[in-house]
């Protein structure tokens, strides 16, 4: 397993430095169609590491330090201060998707559904195998039970990331409800 460890992650930052990677990355396909095919959660895990690795690195290193610093504001709660920082991240680069997922999670934290929704539909836009803004999709689902249309989203994110222990877990609960309304 560990060699195996070592060989995707040589391969992955074989191609060039990650600093050019973003959503668009070449290396994104291989390391998702691993992510389909492993049996071994070690390993998809590790996969799982490098595919955030590569949606955070915009290319730009200003663009990067604002996500960071983005990212510091709303773990320490500083809502305001990171939804300034995120929407500087759009507005220089509106292709970039990790923007766009950022402040759809910020939203989500600050209980504004419908703003987080518009973001996720960005963020799905330039990366539609975004199983972070899928998942998101389903908890506001949950949120407002749209029972339907949560499992949808989870299904959707374990379609292309079969290892989401959340996302397995609701899909689950949510199904049970579903029974129970019939």
């Amino acid at each position: 397993m560990k060699r195996l460890c070592i060989l995707i992650i040589a391969s992955v930052l074989a191609f060039g430095p990650v600093a050019a990677a973003r959503q668009d990355d070449s290396r994104l396909d291989d390391l998702f169609s691993r992510l389909k095919t492993t049996n071994d959660v070690q390993e998809a895990r590790l996969i799982e590491g490098l595919i955030w690795t590569l949606w955070f690195e915009s290319g730009d290193p200003d663009i990067d330090r604002l996500l960071e610093s983005g990212n510091d504001a709303m773990s320490a709660g500083r809502h305001d201060d990171a939804l300034s920082r995120f929407s500087r991240v759009i507005e220089r680069d509106p292709t970039f998707a990790e923007g766009w997922n950022r402040r759809a999670t910020l939203y989500y934290l600050m209980g504004d559904f419908d703003a987080s929704v518009r973001d996720i539909q960005e963020t799905l836009a330039r990366e539609p195998r975004h199983f972070g803004a899928l998942s998101g999709l389903g908890l506001i689902n949950s949120a407002l039970e749209r029972w339907d249309s949560a499992v949808r989203a989870y299904e959707e994110a374990l379609r292309v990331n079969p290892f989401l222990p959340g996302a397995k877990k609701n899909v689950e609960e949510l199904r049970k409800k579903l029974e129970q309304e019939i």
